[in-house]
C-alpha cells in the first residue's frame, strides 16, 4: 500500500509523529476526569433524618442519649438508621423519659456529615435512601454518552475528517462541562453528564484515530498502550483535584478548564493524510507528508507521492463487497467467537469501572484508594508492552483475567478487622483488568477477518458500554454486603477468562481476509476448505 510505504519512508515514529502522538495524547486526561469524576461529584456522606425541632443549619453529631431517643437502630447494619426516624413528639417530657418509642418512619429530610465534602450531588439533591438509585444513574448516563458519542463522532469523523470532528467535539465537552456545574436540578444535570460523556468519547476516539493513523504499522502497539497511560494520568488527577476541592460544582469547573487549553491545537494539528487519500484531497495530504518529510529530515521520492493517485485499473476495479453486524452470527465457528469476544468485553468494562466507582465502599480513605486505584493501571500497561509481542494475545488475557477474578473473589472471605487486606486485593484486582482490557482490544482486532474488523471491534465496544452502564447499580449491592459487587465482578471476569480459553492465539499467525478464512481460522487446518456457499446455520 502506497501510504504505509510512505509511513516507513517517514520514519514510522519520527519526530514529526512523535509531536503529534503526544499533543493528541493530552486530552485522554481530560476525558478521564470527566468519565470518572463522578464518585467524588456523587460522593456519599453519611446522613441522618433531619428531626422536627432542628433547623437547617442542624450538625450531623448528636450525643449518644439524643441519639437513643431520636433514630431506630439498624441491627443489620449495625448502626443507627440512616433513612427513618422514631415517630414521637419529641417533647421534653419524651426527651426526658428514657424510654424511646417503638415505631419509626421516614425521613422527611436529611442531615449530612460534611467532614469530607462540602457538597456534592448527593447531599444537595438528597439521592439518598429511596433515592439512592439515582446516584449511579448519572454514572450509567455517562457510559450511555460514551455508547452514543462512539457511534456518532466515529461516523461523522469518517465523512467529514478527523479534525474537525475533534474540535466540535472538544468545544461540546467543555460548553457541558462547564454547564453541568450550574445544573438547577437533578434532570439537567443527569442529561448534561450524558452529553459529556457523549462529546468525550468523540474527543478521545478522533484524537486516537488521527495519532494512530500517522504512526507505522510496526510502533502501533506501543502507541496504542501509551495513550491508555495518559488516561491514567487524569484518573489519578481526579483524586488529586477532589482532595482539594471539597464542593461538587467547583471541582466540575475545574475538570473542564484543561479542556479549553487544548482548543489552540487548530493551529497545530493537521487533518489525517490517510484519511485525505480516502477521500481523493491527494494535494492536501502531499501538503501534510511533506511537511513531515521536512521536520524528520527525509526526503520523499515525487514518483512514491505520484503512488498516492489510483491508478486507472484501480479505478475499475469493482467495488469491494462489505460485511455487516450480521455476518459476524450467519457461520458457526465465527459465531461462537464473536459471542465469546462479546462478553470478554462486557466482563472486562464492567469490573474495570465497577472498580473504578465502588472506591468509596472499600472503607479507609476514599481519595487515598481512588488514587491508587488509578496508579496501578501504570504497571499495567508497562506489562503489555513488555510481554504482549512475547508471550502472546491469549496467554495474557486469560492468565490476567483468571488473576484479577480469583482477587476479587477472595475479597469476601477477608476479616473486617483485616480490611488493608481486602483494599490490597481489589487493587491487585484492578491491575490485571487493566492488562486484560489493554489485551482484549488487540486481540479482537486479530480475531475477525479483514472485511469484518471494523463492524466487529465497533460491536465488542459496544457490548463493553452495556457493561460500563450496568456496573453502578451492581455498586449498590454493597449497601447489602459490602463484598459483594467484588464477588460479582470476580465471578463474572473468571468465567470469560476461562471462556477465552477457547479462542485462537493471534500472535505471528497470518491474519484473515475473507469471511471464509475467518471461518477456518483458529477451528480448522489451513489447508482445509470451509464451503460458504452452503447456508449457513441460522442464528
Amino acid at each position: 500500500m502506497a501510504y504505509e510505504d510512505i509511513l516507513r519512508r517517514l520514519g514510522e515514529f519520527g519526530r514529526y509523529q512523535q509531536r503529534i502522538y503526544l499533543l493528541l495524547c493530552l486530552p485522554a486526561i481530560s476525558c478521564a476526569l470527566h468519565k470518572l469524576s463522578g464518585v467524588f461529584l456523587q460522593a456519599k456522606a453519611d446522613h441522618r433524618c433531619l428531626l422536627p425541632y432542628e433547623g437547617e443549619n442542624a450538625t450531623y453529631n448528636l450525643p449518644g442519649w439524643e441519639l437513643n431517643m431520636t433514630l431506630p437502630w439498624d441491627s443489620k447494619k449495625k448502626r443507627w438508621s440512616s433513612c427513618r426516624r422514631l415517630d414521637a413528639n419529641f417533647s421534653r417530657q419524651y426527651m426526658e423519659s428514657g424510654s424511646p418509642a417503638s415505631s419509626s418512619v421516614k425521613c422527611e429530610n436529611y442531615v449530612y456529615d460534611h467532614s469530607q465534602f462540602s457538597s456534592s450531588a448527593v447531599t444537595e439533591w438528597d439521592l439518598v435512601c429511596d433515592r439512592e438509585w439515582l446516584r449511579p444513574t448519572a454514572d450509567a448516563f455517562v457510559m450511555a454518552g460514551v455508547l452514543l458519542g462512539a457511534t456518532f463522532f466515529g461516523a461523522l469523523s469518517d465523512r467529514y475528517g478527523r479534525r474537525p470532528i475533534f474540535f466540535v467535539s472538544l468545544v461540546l465537552q467543555v460548553v457541558t462541562g462547564t454547564l453541568v456545574a450550574l445544573s438547577p436540578e437533578y434532570i439537567s444535570f443527569l442529561i448534561l453528564r450524558l452529553v459529556v460523556g457523549l462529546s468525550s468519547s468523540g474527543v478521545f476516539l478522533v484524537a486516537y484515530v488521527l495519532a494512530m493513523e500517522m504512526v507505522g504499522p510496526s510502533k502501533r502497539l506501543f502507541a496504542g498502550v501509551v495513550v491508555q497511560m495518559f488516561f491514567t494520568l487524569g484518573y489519578i488527577f481526579t483524586a488529586v483535584l477532589a482532595y482539594f476541592i471539597k464542593d461538587w460544582r467547583i471541582l466540575q469547573v475545574a475538570l473542564t478548564l484543561p479542556g479549553t487549553v487544548f482548543l489552540i491545537y487548530w493551529w497545530f494539528i493537521p487533518e489525517s493524510a490517510r484519511w485525505l487519500i480516502t477521500k481523493g484531497r491527494i494535494d492536501e495530504a502531499k501538503k501534510v507528508l511533506l511537511s513531515a518529510a521536512k521536520e524528520n529530515n527525509v526526503t520523499i521520492p515525487d514518483e512514491m507521492l505520484e503512488g498516492l493517485l489510483p491508478s486507472a485499473s484501480e479505478k475499475e476495479q469493482p467495488p469491494v463487497e462489505t460485511a455487516t453486524v450480521l455476518d459476524l452470527f450467519r457461520h458457526p465457528n465465527m459465531r461462537k467467537r464473536t459471542l465469546n469476544i462479546f462478553f470478554n468485553w462486557f466482563a472486562n468494562n464492567i469490573t474495570y469501572y465497577g472498580l473504578s466507582w465502588n472506591t468509596s465502599n472499600l472503607g479507609g480513605n476514599q481519595y487515598i484508594n481512588f488514587f491508587i486505584c488509578g496508579a496501578v493501571e501504570i504497571p499495567a500497561y508497562l506489562f503489555l508492552l513488555l510481554t504482549l509481542n512475547r508471550w502472546g494475545r491469549k496467554k495474557i488475557l486469560v492468565g490476567c483475567m483468571l488473576f484479577a477474578g480469583l482477587a476479587l473473589v477472595l475479597t469476601p472471605f477477608i476479616p473486617t478487622d483485616m480490611n488493608w487486606l481486602a483494599i490490597t486485593l481489589v487493587m491487585i484486582g484492578k491491575l490485571a483488568i487493566t492488562a486484560s482490557y489493554g489485551t482484549v482490544y488487540v486481540f479482537t482486532v486479530e480475531q475477525f477477518p479483514t472485511v469484518i474488523r471494523n463492524v466487529a471491534l465497533g460491536a465488542s465496544s459496544t457490548c463493553a458500554r452495556v457493561g460500563g452502564i450496568i456496573a453502578p447499580y451492581m455498586n449498590l449491592l454493597a449497601g447489602v454486603w459490602n463484598p459483594l459487587p467484588q464477588l460479582i465482578f470476580g465471578l463474572v471476569t473468571l468465567v470469560a477468562g476461562l471462556l477465552a480459553l477457547l479462542l485462537p492465539e493471534t500472535l505471528n499467525r497470518t491474519l484473515p481476509d475473507t469471511i471464509a478464512e475467518g471461518e477456518r481460522f483458529g477451528s480448522k487446518p489451513d489447508s482445509q476448505e470451509i464451503n460458504l456457499t452452503e447456508e449457513p446455520d441460522k442464528v
